[in-house]
């Protein structure tokens, strides 16, 4: 078990952001309803282009370090190691609104792509434009002929910098993603790993790295890499990290570049200069001049041991971009703007004027009441769900450990509680379906990653496929996880064999829907999706991972249970134990 100087764990993304505002008064403040929001005092500004950055918490500095004048305007801040969610990017993307549309970046992972797109719909209906921009500078984590599916890790630094110099010199929004997009062509990452970083929640390794073993080519949320192998010496990692980003960028002499050795959390700076000094030479030896460096953390796991290297290959334009002027809490470049320009006005969040509005529920009396699933056993299915879930994280989290993040049993948990919340808030005459409602709005809310517009899409898809029902017979309970599937599906992509969720909830489906055409029973109905969903869940074990965050390990995510699939199965267990005795 690590040791962690932390309080209470469910407080601790706010209480982060009231240490990062008691610190950097100056630079930061928040907006919006959700609290998660950070936004630069002085940065948004009238007619210009909004730049919002995001992900995870747990990569500290990245990303709110980088809120500031000349660089980020806002950051959402999502859950340890999980994409805020819309409603805390819309905060932020309303924020940093000066009229002249807002830009979107982030690394370029499941959860973050989803809850981003439907910020930019949400966006839309308050009249902003914006436009979402990925960073994808990972060699590791894909071929040369699959760039687009490649992770965003720590050179996103120079991508953030590159598009936000553009945007305080007032280029227009489709300026400013050019910028981005040559920065982030430009600009190649390799990483190793020497130790595992730990969960807050759990204390526990989110994998584990033998003594006198490395892992060549590690995500920045713990994902294993490309290639497990005895450790080496500081200039032989150097040179096996160098040589993909030499190769890829094609620098020969006369290039100029920027460099970025990061640390990933617990690795000393005196490691980080060992490193540099043999990019150095390597870059030396082709006569490439290195126009600027950073050594340091800039983009960290927890307290992961371990570091990457960047390069990004300077032209004019890009090396202009990198010098301008930028003041944020974790980056400095030149001298700020004296006097600063002064934050675009307050404008109120249309978000916040109906966010406190009580809900009328008028009770309908057209409602089909047959069934032995009424509104309070379906909440009665929900808690019990939400306990199981809870039994279970630590469990989840080891799966996920081991082919992702480690925080599926987290994410889960987050969004029960929230969940549990929702229903307690809910007036005692909500349907089944309203209620389905108010877990999807939760869940939302609450979880980001991928969990969140997946669940949250299944809840509403569910809610709506009974909104003719008070209570629900074997049809109407099959129709109501049919929805819970399709909407999963239809949000995330993802297809039978694909080592996700849907292994369990696809075999479940076809069981409770054969049972139910047999005239079986709500409870024998339930019971035939919880075997089959088990079973899936099992299943998936042999299976190649072909999306999300585990498909970059290609063989190696084979021999472990999906942590999606393993949840699911938890869920519809504990939804069948609960009307075990209707």
């Amino acid at each position: 078990m690590s040791k962690k100087l932390i309080n209470d764990p469910d407080n601790l993304i706010s209480e982060l952001i009231a240490g990062m505002l008691s610190a950097h008064p100056k630079h930061l403040t928040t907006q919006g309803v959700t609290g998660r929001a950070i936004v630069a005092r002085n940065g948004p500004r009238e007619g210009k282009v909004g730049i919002v950055i995001g992900g995870g918490s747990g990569h500290e500095p990245a990303f709110a370090g980088y809120v500031g004048q000349g660089l980020a305007d806002a950051a959402p801040l999502g859950n340890i190691f999980a994409s805020p969610s819309p409603a805390q990017i819309v905060d932020a993307g309303l924020a940093a609104s000066g009229g002249a549309g807002v830009l979107f970046l982030f690394g370029n992972y499941t959860g973050d792509v989803m809850n981003f797109a439907m910020a930019e719909e949400e966006m839309a209906k308050h009249g902003v434009t914006a436009r979402s921009f990925v960073t994808t500078d990972d060699v590791a984590s894909a071929p040369p002929d699959q760039i687009d599916e490649r992770r965003g890790i720590a050179g996103n630094f120079f991508v953030f910098k590159v598009a936000g110099a553009a945007a305080d010199q007032n280029a227009s929004l489709q300026e400013v993603e050019a910028a981005a997009r040559r920065a982030n062509a430009a600009t190649r990452t390799m990483g190793v790993a020497l130790s595992a970083c730990s969960m807050p929640q759990t204390g526990k390794a989110n994998f584990e790295i033998p003594h006198g073993e490395m892992e060549i080519g590690m995500g920045i949320h713990g994902e294993p890499g490309i290639a497990r192998i005895p450790a080496e010496s500081a200039d032989a990692v150097t040179d096996r990290l160098m040589t993909p980003i030499l190769n890829e960028l094609g620098l020969t002499s006369g290039d100029r570049v920027a460099v970025l050795v990061n640390g990933l959390g617990s690795t000393t700076l005196l490691e980080l200069y060992l490193l540099h000094r043999r990019v150095a030479e390597m870059l030396s030896d082709r006569r490439v001049e290195i126009h600027n460096s950073w050594v340091g953390e800039y983009c960290t796991s927890l307290e992961m041991g371990g570091a990457s290297v960047s390069l990004m290959k300077l032209d004019e334009d890009l090396q202009a971009w990198l010098d301008h002027p930028c003041d944020t809490p974790a980056l400095q470049v030149g001298a700020p703007r004296d006097p600063l320009i002064a934050s675009a006005p307050n404008i109120p969040n249309p978000r916040s004027q109906s966010a406190d509005k009580p809900v009328s529920v008028t009770p309908r009396t057209d409602l089909v009441a047959t069934g032995p699933i009424t509104p309070d056993v379906f909440r009665q299915m929900m808690a019990a769900s939400a306990t199981a879930i809870f039994a279970a994280r630590n469990w989840l989290c080891e799966l996920d450990g081991a082919i992702g993040d480690g925080d599926h049993g987290i994410t889960m948990e987050i969004g029960w509680k929230a969940a549990l919340a929702a229903l307690d808030h809910a007036p005692e005459t909500a349907t089944i379906s309203e209620l389905s409602e108010a877990i999807a709005a939760a869940f939302l809310d609450a979880v980001g990653a991928s969990a969140g517009p997946l669940y949250a899409t299944g809840f509403q898809r569910a809610g709506a496929a009974v909104s003719d029902r008070l209570n629900l017979d074997s049809a109407a309970m099959v129709a109501w996880l049919q929805g819970m599937c399709h909407g999963i599906k239809d949000r995330g992509g993802a297809a039978a064999g694909d080592k996700t969720m849907l292994d369990a909830w696809l075999p479940a489906i076809d069981a409770a829907t054969s049972a139910a055409a047999q005239d079986a029973t709500v409870k024998t109905c339930l019971a035939a999706a919880a075997e089959a969903a088990s079973n899936g869940a099992r299943g998936t074990t042999q299976m190649q991972s072909n999306r999300g965050r585990s498909k970059k390990l290609g063989a190696r995510s084979i021999g472990h249970q999906d942590p999606g699939a393993a949840s699911t199965a938890i869920l519809l267990a504990a939804w069948s134990e609960a009307v075990r005795d209707l």
